[in-house]
């Protein structure tokens, strides 16, 4: 019966058939929600995105911002803006006196421990920096670094938890 409804919506709209039987149609329910894991990994895809950017742009010599969406009150009449605001994203990656680039993972202002008291990625130059930030990337998202931002965000949990319970 629904199908039928549907054929006959289609072609009232005007819809080619042959367009949709060409479609490969199947019985997908979206998510209402993704695991947490899965929203901590692509936070920080989203991030050493930024850092590749940043690299690149170093690389090439220019500049890189990130525009973000802020609300920003008006000096006059005291309302709130919507406004694009640019800004430079803080760089994970140093030059130490040795002469080495090394690089960290973050969690927030939380530097990650790849290693029992290893922080810091050991990069070498700096042509080899956008290919371990991609290498990175790709890490990532095949979730090794799982247990490190579970470890780091139940410590930022905690923090807060403590927070709550000294105002309480």
């Amino acid at each position: 019966m629904r199908l039928y409804r549907l054929k006959a919506v289609i072609n009232q709209l005007g819809v080619d058939m042959s367009v949709i039987a060409n479609l490969k149609v199947v019985a997908a329910k979206r998510p209402e929600q993704q695991p947490a894991i899965v929203k901590r990994r692509n936070k920080l895809k989203s991030q050493l995105h930024d850092q590749l950017e940043l690299a690149q742009a170093e690389s090439e010599g220019r500049e890189y911002l990130k525009a973000r969406r802020r609300h920003v009150k008006n000096a006059v009449t005291g309302e709130y803006t919507e406004a694009m605001v640019s800004r430079k994203p803080r760089a994970w990656y140093w030059t130490a006196d040795d002469g080495k680039i090394y690089l960290n993972l973050r969690y927030g202002t939380r530097v990650l421990e790849l290693a029992k008291g290893k922080s810091a990625i050991e990069v070498g130059e700096r042509g080899l920096l956008v290919p371990t930030i991609e290498a990175l990337k790709q890490a990532v998202a095949a979730g090794e670094v799982d247990t490190q931002q579970i470890a780091a965000g139940d410590e930022v949990g905690l923090r807060f938890t403590k927070l709550f319970q000294k105002k309480c």
